[in-house]
């Protein structure tokens, strides 16, 4: 018999989206699947709308729960780690869908390569035109990437994707290896999938697309401020923690390239969210007291001379930083 996939998908704010995501797991051509739906305690009409659908379609292997108070995603995900009683488990966000041979596609790969996490494409679908793009590639050139070393070297090089969604994991790995993500961050999914690529000795890559992700005006990525500012460099402080704990000299370089290149893109993030210099200064310093590069690090051939470089401009007086970063980044 095939494996059983449990998917995992939020209930919060989701009314005006949830029918079509729930109506893209129906229609899977991979059967074995259970779907678990967890209410955040949404206040819209989500919930009534996934109870119609389910009595509708008489799906058995389909349930709801409820949390007690609303808890963020963090929680929400964990409480999906915890009931899946699948083999492999996978997210999906409630306003997002899958293609028709998404969950075939990965159980097929991940039962053949044996891979902890098998991973796909994802495309992006700007809701108001309908316009699609590869805005987060999975830039990679293997098929397969295995020992821990290879896929810590692949994630900081920003060769991987830190989304939750789209990829088709073991849950057992990720209970035995106690990968939780952690409640109250607003971009849970890049420290929980940093957590992920330090236990994770094997992954399996296809660039088949199967999974899209919809862009409108509540998605996160339009609507960015301090709250999640303050986030990223929280987020940085736990990189900064596994920095002192990990006792590899490889994995430690590579957890370092990895600090640096996401101060950098946070930085980035932030300008195009706000253009704001007073709130591009308020990270910045923020992230002064993690680490950068060491001053013997500038002479290593462990780090690339693109890391070399954005952690020397990390480094800067504040006002020249946002000098410099705005000249570089936004000519």
């Amino acid at each position: 018999m095939p494996p059983l996939v449990t998917i995992s998908i939020p209930v919060f704010r989701c009314e005006d989206f949830i029918l079509k995501c729930l109506e893209s797991v129906r229609t899977q051509t991979y059967k074995n699947i259970e779907v678990s739906l967890i209410n955040d305690q949404t206040p819209d009409d989500s919930v009534r709308i996934a109870k119609d659908f389910i009595q509708k379609h008489q799906l058995q292997n389909w349930q709801i729960s409820h949390l007690d108070q609303n808890s963020g995603l963090s929680v929400v995900r964990n409480k999906g780690i915890e009931t899946a009683t699948g083999k492999y488990l996978f997210f999906l966000d409630s306003d997002d869908y899958l293609k028709p041979n998404c969950i075939e596609l990965l159980v097929d790969i991940a039962e053949k390569t044996e891979a902890e996490m098998t991973v796909a494409q994802l495309e992006c679908q700007q809701l108001q035109t309908g316009q699609r793009s590869i805005c987060i590639p999975l830039t990679s050139p293997h098929e397969i990437i295995e020992g821990n070393v290879a896929v810590m070297t692949a994630f900081a090089r920003g060769e991987l994707v830190t989304y939750a969604v789209n990829k088709l994991i073991l849950t057992d790995f990720i209970r035995q290896n106690e990968i939780w993500f952690v409640p109250g961050l607003y971009a849970q999914d890049e420290l929980w999938t940093f957590h992920m690529m330090l236990k994770l000795k094997k992954i399996a890559i296809t660039k088949e697309l199967t999974y899209t992700y919809v862009l409108h005006e509540k998605s996160v990525i339009h609507n960015r401020n301090r709250r999640h500012f303050d986030n990223w460099a929280t987020i940085i402080g736990h990189f900064a923690t596994e920095l002192k704990t990990v006792k590899d000299n490889e994995i430690r370089n590579l957890i370092r390239a990895h600090i640096v290149n996401y101060k950098t893109m946070t930085l980035v993030m932030n300008w195009k969210a706000k253009q704001d210099s007073d709130e591009w200064l308020y990270s910045f310093k923020l992230y002064q007291k993690y680490p950068n590069l060491r001053f013997t690090d500038y002479f290593s051939g462990s780090f690339s001379a693109s890391v070399k470089k954005k952690s020397l401009k990390l480094m800067l007086p504040p006002q020249i930083a946002v000098r410099l970063f705005r000249w570089m980044y936004y000519r």
